[in-house]
């Protein structure tokens, strides 16, 4: 599945239309959200999470949906069940947000 990039105009309509969604947070200027790119894109392929939705959102850009998830630091990984946040993470490791997947899978 692809990853989709979503702003504050459509955001909460995006999370209210699936049942799970997982959310990374990222800025233009962060290194560490570029490194990490690929590895959502490689995760968002993977069988095991074809029923959850995978989201880009700058955080700069989008002070709504950023607030949503509480994001404190980038690159920052939320997990949703409808519009209801259910867990979130700062992190850059891949098995941090393995453990993010598990909570809604």
């Amino acid at each position: 599945m692809a990853v989709t990039v979503l702003n504050d105009s459509n955001f909460n309509e995006t999370l209210a239309t699936n049942e799970k969604t997982i959310v990374k947070y990222f800025a233009g200027w962060c290194g560490s959200c570029r490194l990490f790119a690929p590895k959502f894109k490689r995760l968002s392929d993977d069988e095991r999470f074809t029923n959850i939705n995978f989201v880009d959102v700058n955080a700069e850009e989008n002070p709504e949906a950023r607030k949503l998830a509480g994001v404190t630091n980038l690159p920052y990984f939320a997990v949703f069940e409808g519009d209801k946040l259910v867990g979130s993470v700062a992190s850059s490791k891949e098995d941090a947000v393995l453990e993010l997947l598990a909570k809604v899978n």
